[in-house]
Order: structure tokens, then C-alpha cells, then sequence
């Protein structure tokens, strides 16, 4: 399939199910130092039914090679300036995917890793009804952003929260913050934690896997 031009640089797997519908789309966001190719090694594990589109954030990563989302301030604050510009793309190019490839508007799923967690949550919160359901793995929601969350719009909305224990990165209390503030507007939250580090385990694989397919088959 012809990649679209759009605001970011990315990658498509079309889904082993082919059908002349629309396909549910899950849309992938790496982590810093990383890019597109990161995460479509998780191809091979999920839904056949999907329409995958790994994304390369918009910055190169200066101390290490990769691409970055965004500079890091503090523990669980990016900086304001690049944050906002990542944000801004994602949303554009998510806007294009849904007009230049074969995707069901309803059922699109954003998944990220690391920051790429915190740019979907960002993505998610900011405009709730766009998206099917977010899978956060080892992230953090933004809340000193200067985005605007749509937290009143959020009830019933499908999470699916991992964390690592032993995350020396972003500490787990992130992925426990993520949780508490998603169950207080009704969020249909699954948050799950587990014996690793930084990272997507086989464990979490598994469950995001089992979640994935439970979601589709309601929708």
C-alpha cells in the first residue's frame, strides 16, 4: 500500500484479514531514542484484524540517536515547547489517516510505550470520542500540560494501563496516578502491574493481546 503524506513519518502493516469494510486501526507511538521500526515487532502478536501504523516522533534524539517526542524537564514534565509541537502533529496526522487509508473512524486505538504512552494519553484526553480505546504502557498523563483534558467526556472510554514495578524511568506511582485519576471519571480502566522493568514484557504482551481482541469484538 502507497504510504500517505502526512506530518510524520511512519510505517503500515495491513491487516492478515482482509475484507472490503473498513479496518479498526491501532495506531503505535515509541519511546525516546526509538522509532517507527520500534514497535511494529509486536505485528506478529496482535489482532489479525487490525490495521497497524507505527509512528516516528518529530524530533531527533540528540544523546543517544532515535527520534523523541519531547525533552524531559523533570520526571513526568516535558518540556512545554516540543510537547506541544508533538501534540500538534499527532493530531494532524491522525486526522490524515483517517481520510488516506482504508480506517474506521470509530475504531481506532492508540498505543504507546514510554512517552509515547504520555502522547497518547495526551491525544486521548484532549478529544476522547475520536479514538476506540488507548493502550498506556509505562507512561504518564500529562496534567501540568497546558492541554485542555476532556476529563467529563471519559466515562466508559477502554484503558488499558501497564506499568513495571522495577521501572527505574518513570516510577510505577505514574502508572498508579494514571489509574486513580481514570477510575474518578468512570473510565473503563484495566491497569495492570508486573514483575519488570521499563518495558513491554511477555506478560504484558499477553494481556494486551487478550484486551485488544476482547475490545474488537465488542465494538
Amino acid at each position: 500500500m502507497h504510504l500517505i503524506h502526512s506530518t510524520l513519518t511512519h510505517k503500515v502493516v495491513e491487516p492478515q484479514v482482509k475484507t472490503t469494510a473498513k479496518y479498526p486501526a491501532l495506531v503505535l507511538l515509541h519511546g525516546r531514542g526509538a522509532d517507527e521500526n520500534d514497535l511494529l515487532n509486536l505485528a506478529d502478536y496482535l489482532d489479525e484484524r487490525l490495521f497497524l501504523i507505527s509512528v516516528r516522533a518529530p524530533f531527533v534524539y540528540q544523546h543517544g540517536g532515535g527520534y523523541t517526542w519531547y525533552d524531559i524537564e523533570d520526571i513526568g514534565k516535558p518540556e512545554p515547547k516540543m510537547f506541544a509541537e508533538s501534540y500538534n502533529k499527532l493530531m494532524k496526522f491522525l486526522g490524515d489517516i483517517r481520510t488516506g487509508y482504508p480506517v474506521d473512524s470509530a475504531r481506532i486505538y492508540l498505543c504507546g510505550f514510554s512517552m509515547g504512552a504520555t502522547i497518547a494519553f495526551a491525544a486521548a484526553l484532549t478529544d476522547p470520542g475520536s479514538f476506540a480505546g488507548v493502550i498506556a504502557n509505562s507512561g504518564y498523563i500529562p496534567e501540568d500540560s497546558e492541554l485542555k483534558l476532556d476529563w467529563q467526556s471519559l466515562k466508559g472510554k477502554p484503558f488499558f494501563i501497564s506499568h513495571g514495578i522495577y521501572d527505574p524511568v518513570i516510577p510505577v506511582t505514574f502508572g498508579r496516578r494514571a489509574s486513580e485519576l481514570l477510575h474518578k471519571v468512570e473510565a473503563d480502566v484495566h491497569y495492570r502491574e508486573y514483575d519488570m522493568g521499563h518495558q513491554i514484557g511477555e506478560e504484558s504482551l499477553n494481556d494486551i493481546m487478550q484486551w485488544l481482541t476482547k475490545s474488537l469484538d465488542r465494538l
